[in-house]
């Protein structure tokens, strides 16, 4: 098997020569509190740096410590969050803090074991807040450190599997041995980001090139890899942007078990095509019943808003409608609230909705 023939004490030798933590300067790098480096490491979760660090910056100004963050309202958070996606995380984030602080006194459990037992905290983030935070002796392993490994290691074990994450687990803390786990962390995860990177690797300085098994047998590209790709879905989103006179705009919230849970968003129908006419759309079993069709006035349709999701592609329509008296007498419905348009930046929006409204004025002008 290639791995017997993988110089590991070279690798991390050569890695840690290589590594200096201003190379890729961060706000949370150098870091011993724990609930910064959580946090930090649950926004990058499917996040680019650049896009998470302002948010990091946020919500620490917002919620100095996780006992903060534990007090804080759900809306508020969700809505700190907006734009980062995969909402599942920020709901985990507030259900995670609120174990910290109602069940370990606002402190985090200092174990790799106590981490992982934490909602939301899967073995990769675990790792990191026990080794740069505790100082426990465990390997990380995410995205860079997978590919650097496979890479140098010319391993082909599939890294999308329940066996092949172990794996590649077990090759990490090969690689670690005894030298401090929070610098080589930091190092091998900074020189998969820098240098050992998806589509243009820097063999040229690459440090531990001499030893790299796909360099060697001319297979940078093919490693790692990923397995079976999951096949995407699309879904066809029409959404009913309904106003009053006043300026006044119906607003529900997602349903759980779905994408965007309890995001707010303006009354949708969804079918199997973009092409759908309001005409049609009213005949919809799904046209909802507070709007009654013959109320509205069509005042224009929008383009096609495109969104890729890990598993799915929307592609949505905006039908923007004018009612006179609808929304006036009329109570919403649960689960929807009328909101006048200066008052939407308090609430969560899919990304996709705040891509329309960042495109249109909305006024009627009545």
């Amino acid at each position: 098997m290639a791995i017997a023939k993988v110089n590991w004490q070279h690798f991390r030798e050569e890695l840690l020569a290589w590594y200096r933590p201003e190379r890729r300067p961060m706000p949370w790098k150098q870091e011993a509190d724990p609930y910064r480096i959580w946090l930090s490491e649950i926004i990058l979760q499917q996040t680019r740096v650049e896009q998470g660090w302002p948010y990091f910056e946020r919500f620490v100004a917002a919620y100095p410590t996780v006992t903060d963050l534990a007090a804080a309202e759900d809306d508020a958070v969700v809505k700190l969050w907006e734009g980062l996606g995969y909402y599942s995380r920020a709901r985990n984030l507030l259900k995670a803090a609120r174990t910290v602080a109602d069940e370990h006194g606002g402190k985090f459990p200092d174990t790799y074991a106590g981490l992982l037992a934490l909602p939301g905290i899967g073995p990769y983030t675990a790792a990191a807040v026990a080794s740069f935070a505790f100082g426990r002796q465990v390997a990380v392993v995410d995205g860079n450190v997978f590919r650097v490994l496979a890479r140098y290691a010319g391993d082909a074990t599939p890294t999308t599997t329940g066996p092949g994450r172990k794996h590649f687990q077990q090759l990490a803390e090969r690689a670690l041995g005894q030298v401090p786990a929070a610098r080589f962390n930091q190092a091998i995860m900074d020189f998969g980001a820098l240098v050992c990177t998806p589509k243009q690797a820097d063999c040229v300085h690459c440090p531990v090139a001499s030893g790299c098994q796909a360099r060697a047998q001319d297979r940078i590209y093919d490693l790692p890899v990923k397995g079976k790709k999951t096949m995407v879905r699309p879904r066809y989103f029409h959404y009913l942007v309904v106003s009053d006179a006043r300026n006044r705009y119906l607003l529900e919230r997602r349903p759980a078990g779905d994408i965007w849970q309890s995001l707010y968003q303006f009354p949708l129908v969804e079918t199997d095509s973009v092409d759908t006419s309001l005409e049609q759309l009213t005949q919809h079993a799904d046209w909802p019943a507070v709007l009654d069709p013959t109320g509205l006035r069509q005042l224009r349709r929008s383009g096609v808003y495109r969104h890729q999701l890990s598993h799915q592609t929307i592609g949505a329509v905006f039908h923007v409608l004018a009612s006179r008296d609808l929304l006036a007498p009329a109570a919403p419905p649960v689960g929807s609230l009328v909101v006048p348009r200066d008052e939407f930046d308090r609430y969560a929006l899919p990304r996709i909705i705040t891509r329309f409204l960042e495109d249109t004025t909305l006024t009627l002008g009545f």
